[in-house]
């Protein structure tokens, strides 16, 4: 490690040992996910497990990862802005993935959003007939995209760190030249740690770039790879080349924060 790193970095570095771990658990869950989802979300409303409703529906519906990240953000968004307490979260969060499906437009259709997710919520429950139940529910969530919006100032269309990862990879790509990138899964690491970082509202709290750059960089750290040419930049770092402001303690605070999402996962907050 560099000496100017922040002097957590020894405490980050097990750290990022256990986020191996998950991130190995998360990729055997979700192989699994299709045949076997056995989550009660009836059981809690905290942020983190909403997020997580929104990501199981938007893979059932089979939506765009943007369309599924824009739905977590606007999400988060709206209790932040809101009184949490006041809502039903599963209808907004529900809400957010339809609305989210318009804004990208994802060919989502709100009776399979709604059933998919009454299912989703509801276990083995059967499909919604047409009836009063039927259009109860789809009223309110036309009523709460309203709400959503009118609640966002209508500013639904955030900037997402996707495209800034995408440049970014890109670049280094080119930097590591074919054979040596094709070692490492960069890019899929940094695109899984960025999508499970929108199940936790700090992905609100950082410009979209330096997320997508800490995305990476905490995938650098965790295969430990070094990115070539840097010696010919007079120790330049490799993200100050895509933002030169940046700081490692910046930088270190953002990787911190996305390994800490994972603590909120279920089978980790039950081993703490």
């Amino acid at each position: 490690m560099n000496p100017s790193e922040p002097r957590n970095t020894e405490t980050l570095s097990s750290k990022m040992m256990d986020v191996i771990d998950v991130l190995a658990m998360q990729r055997e869950k979700r192989s699994s996910l299709q045949k076997s989802i056995t989550m009660d979300y009836t059981s809690s409303n905290d942020s983190f497990t909403v997020a997580r409703f929104i990501f199981e529906c938007g893979m059932k519906l089979e939506a765009h990862p943007l369309t599924v990240a824009t739905a977590a953000t606007l999400y988060h968004r709206f209790i932040r802005e809101s009184t949490a307490k006041a809502y039903d979260h599963y209808l907004i969060a529900a809400t957010c993935l339809y609305l989210a499906a318009k804004i990208k437009d994802d060919l989502l259709k709100i009776r399979d959003v709604m059933n998919v997710a009454s299912n989703t919520l509801h276990r083995g429950s059967q499909p919604l007939e047409l009836g009063d139940q039927y259009w109860s529910i789809r009223d309110a969530i036309v009523q709460a995209e309203l709400l959503v919006m009118r609640m966002l100032k209508f500013h639904v269309n955030p900037v997402h760190p996707h495209k800034y990862l995408l440049h970014y990879l890109r670049s280094l790509q080119a930097w590591f030249g074919e054979d040596e990138w094709s070692k490492y899964p960069v890019a899929k690491t940094s695109m899984a740690l960025l999508q499970d970082f929108h199940h936790v509202p700090a992905i609100l709290d950082y410009p979209p770039n330096l997320i997508a750059i800490a995305c990476i960089n905490l995938t650098l750290q965790i295969y430990g790879v070094v990115v070539p040419l840097m010696d010919e930049c007079d120790q330049l770092p490799w993200f100050n080349v895509f933002c030169k402001d940046l700081t490692r303690e910046k930088l270190w605070e953002i990787m911190e924060k996305i390994m800490s999402s994972y603590d909120q996962e279920p089978e980790t907050r039950d081993a703490l």
